[in-house]
């Protein structure tokens, strides 16, 4: 059996409470990161662990590093977060099982269309 993979569109999920996030975007990507940490081993949405976890950053957040349990992938510039996630999905989640965390129609769609399934913000805030 092969580890699902789940990528997190972090500004997606980041931006969707109202917390004062945008007061320091780099702060609020690695809390986030460190919220997640148990995600690949405690699983998340009927998802079993073990999975590989991947949380795409773009703009000010690009500097957030990887963790222990988290791996961070920067957009290669501000703004294109939308295709990395989707390379990312092209790249490894095509001979497994593969979720995106977003709530951005247009990446939804792109996402479906290679096969994935979406899952919104909520369900890792």
């Amino acid at each position: 059996m092969t580890t699902p993979l789940l990528i997190i569109d972090a500004a997606n999920v980041v931006g969707s409470v109202p917390d004062g996030w945008w007061r320091d975007r780099f702060g609020a990507t690695e809390r986030l990161r460190d919220k997640l940490a148990s995600l690949p081993s405690s699983g998340v949405a009927g998802i079993e662990p073990p999975m590989d976890v991947v949380m795409v950053v773009e703009g000010k957040a690009r500097g957030v590093e990887s963790s222990d349990t988290i791996r961070v992938v920067a957009a290669p510039k501000s703004g294109d977060g939308d295709d990395a996630i989707v390379d990312l999905v092209r790249t490894e989640g095509t001979d497994r099982s593969c979720y995106v965390v977003t709530a951005d129609r247009g990446l939804k769609a792109r996402v479906i269309e290679l096969g994935a399934s979406v899952l919104g913000p909520s369900t890792v805030r």
